[in-house]
């Protein structure tokens, strides 16, 4: 059953995906945020013009400032596979500044109801733009934009609300 996710919800269980050196790897949600500070930031797609120009490298130049205000962990989270959000990151610089997951079916995606019809892009389901503070699995902070711009969902946003 879909619900749709608001602050102060729990984040459901789910496996997402990343690449590690052993391959694509799985990383449940528990175990992303179970007893951490996680921003996680969303977008439609790895290698997209505004998420490839603006959103992701947002995030990786203040990650920083934002780990500073005592975040564990920064995460970006695309329906992509892992194939492509690792090579992605790689090709952004992003190191160990911020985890690149997969959604690749847009099981956790569409389960909180945060996905988005591109088909007529040509590219099928994907996620919302949006970022969240998630502290201990429960959902502090979410900020999920309403048109194709990058309005509420920075980085600039996020260090806002730390």
């Amino acid at each position: 059953m879909d619900i749709e996710l608001m602050v102060g919800d729990h984040i459901p269980e789910f496996t997402l995906m990343q690449m590690t050196s052993d391959g694509p790897t799985p990383i449940t949600t528990t175990e992303l945020f179970t007893g951490k500070k996680v921003v996680l930031f969303a977008l439609p797609g790895a290698f997209t013009p505004v998420c490839s120009a603006q959103h992701l490298p947002g995030f990786l130049s203040n990650a920083d400032a934002i780990k500073a205000k005592g975040v564990d962990t920064i995460a970006c989270l695309s329906v992509n596979d892992a194939f492509v959000m690792g090579a992605w990151g790689e090709s952004m610089g992003v190191g160990d500044k911020i985890m690149m997951l997969a959604d690749g079916n847009a099981d956790f995606t569409k389960h909180l109801e945060l996905d988005l019809d591109a088909s007529g892009f040509g590219m099928g389901v994907r996620s919302q733009r949006y970022s969240m503070i998630v502290d201990n699995g429960d959902v502090k902070n979410l900020n999920i934009e309403e048109g194709t711009g990058l309005d509420v969902s920075s980085a600039e946003t996020i260090l806002g609300q730390l």
